[in-house]
């Protein structure tokens, strides 16, 4: 494994665990899997590169199509949360209270 795809790898797996153990505000929540949607972007961007495939340049693109939606889908649920709750702290939305 060279240490291009190794960098990578490490840069999702820590932002992943980021994800799963400082939930404390929606915003470092958003920022881990944005990160997470940059690593898996980078290498599908490299993939093809030094495989010299040509049939699967199309999904960087899908990709970074689905880490926009899921970027504005975020950034849509942290203002409505800030507005209703005063905060962005995940420990105040509690589903049941809907």
């Amino acid at each position: 494994m060279s240490s291009l795809h190794l960098s990578f790898y490490s840069a999702f797996t820590l932002s992943s665990l980021g994800l799963a153990f400082h939930r404390t505000h929606l915003v470092s929540a958003l920022l881990c899997l944005e990160s997470m949607m940059l690593s898996v972007y980078i290498t599908l961007s490299i993939w093809p590169v030094e495989n010299q495939a040509t049939s699967s340049t199309l999904m960087p693109m899908l990709m970074l199509t689905f880490s926009a939606c899921e970027a504005g889908t975020g950034l849509a649920m942290l203002v409505a949360t800030t507005r209703t709750h005063g905060s962005d702290q995940l420990q105040n939305l509690n589903l049941l209270q809907c």
